[in-house]
């Protein structure tokens, strides 16, 4: 029987691919229709809020299922998303659809899937390796979401070597998402795990105050992302630098990888310093580039910063994620994490509306200045707020 943690990792390693490419291509493919900037953010936001009460119900309401049956019942949903975006063009049907079904316009993770794989990982190994297992788990995801919004360039290398409409060749990529969502399916029926804990009926009974306080800050960071999600930053670079989807795909490709690779240094990094201030002392260099991309007069400037923010955006990632495991009970887990994550697709809801707007009336990168600043807030408050709420292998 394939290791839990191993399936875990390779279930997120899929929907990262799947996530990436449609990220990178659903703008244009919204934009290919004939929707505005706006309708894109209307659409991106509709996911968003939908992906957060989902989330939300699963973790304070799911108790009476096992994690892994929630996860093999969002499959279902999965795929009926992929189908209905293939399937259906009129904007308000895909709007609904977006909104109850599971679509990721972001480059991370918003999905409902998250918070329950989170639930489980630690499970599958000691408390001393859990930063690892973590920095494994999101490594994986930003290599392979690299990888996959480095073919969203293929739709339209497709579409002008046979002499398609490239809006046909995108229906297909839909379908790919669909199959994605059976795969998983296959792959969560194989995890067997030691022992299950029983989800606490009183959710949160003993973390709330902390997880309630992290939710908060999250959400303020939730909300200054939600300005530069990557479907938004593909169309902030197209508008600005008229980039082409390839050339997009292929920065965000690069970026991708030495994402994934900086994250394994978090680990170490935390090992050393701690889980909160590997988590701030990464993330503010990060937005200080992000927010510099915003005055760059030309794409090879911006590129170069977007690079430079790459190296180092993602390392707080794992050390997030296993500080809120870590001082949680294991059967509040599942609700601490989905509390945690709701601000990642509620608090990043309304920005792309914004953002959309803001670049249908000039090109200039204002959403990038809101999120580094809403950033490195988030930043200080945090590291005020927790700096002495150590876990347990700190002390």
């Amino acid at each position: 029987m394939p290791n839990a943690t191993n399936l875990l990792i390779t279930s997120r390693g899929v929907r990262a691919f799947v996530d990436g490419l449609i990220s990178v291509i659903l703008p244009t493919y919204l934009i290919n229709l004939g929707y505005s900037g706006f309708q894109v953010g209307a659409l991106v936001t509709a996911t968003l809020l939908g992906s957060a009460a989902l989330t939300l119900a699963v973790g304070l309401r799911g108790f009476r299922q096992t994690p892994t049956r929630l996860l093999m019942w969002l499959t279902g949903l999965m795929a009926l998303t992929g189908i209905g975006f293939a399937t259906i063009s009129w904007f308000w049907a895909l709007f609904i659809i977006g909104a109850i079904g599971t679509m990721n316009p972001s480059s991370g993770d918003v999905s409902p899937f998250l918070p329950l794989e989170q639930s489980l990982l630690p499970l599958t190994t000691a408390d001393e390796n859990r930063n690892v297992v973590f920095a494994r788990y999101a490594m994986v995801a930003s290599l392979i979401g690299a990888i996959g919004a480095l073919a969203a360039g293929l739709p339209q290398f497709i579409a002008s070597r046979y002499d398609i409409q490239v809006q046909t060749v995108d229906r297909y990529v839909f379908l790919l998402y669909a199959l994605g969502g059976l795969f998983l399916f296959l792959n969560y029926q194989r995890l067997q795990l030691p022992a299950i804990p029983i989800p606490s009926r009183t959710p949160l009974a003993t973390s709330r105050r902390n997880v309630t306080r992290l939710s908060i800050l999250f959400s303020i960071d939730a909300f200054g992302g939600g300005f530069v999600v990557q479907s938004m930053l593909v169309l902030w670079l197209g508008r600005r630098f008229d980039m082409s989807i390839a050339r997009i795909g292929s920065l965000l490709f690069v970026t991708g990888i030495l994402s994934a690779f900086s994250i394994l240094l978090a680990p170490k990094v935390a090992k050393r310093f701690g889980l909160v201030r590997t988590m701030v002392f990464t993330h503010i260099p990060a937005s200080i580039f992000l927010m510099t991309a915003a005055f760059m007069p030309n794409a090879p400037l911006a590129i170069m910063f977007l690079i430079l923010r790459s190296l180092v955006s993602s390392m707080d990632v794992p050390a997030r994620t296993s500080y809120v495991m870590a001082i949680v009970p294991a059967n509040e887990r599942a609700a601490a994490a989905s509390v945690t994550n709701v601000p990642r697709s509620l608090a990043a809801s309304l920005p792309p509306l914004a953002t959309g707007a803001m670049l249908d009336h000039s090109n200039f990168g204002w959403p990038l200045l809101i999120a580094g600043t809403l950033k490195i807030t988030y930043d200080l408050l945090l590291l005020f707020q927790f700096r002495s709420v150590r876990p347990p292998e700190e002390g």
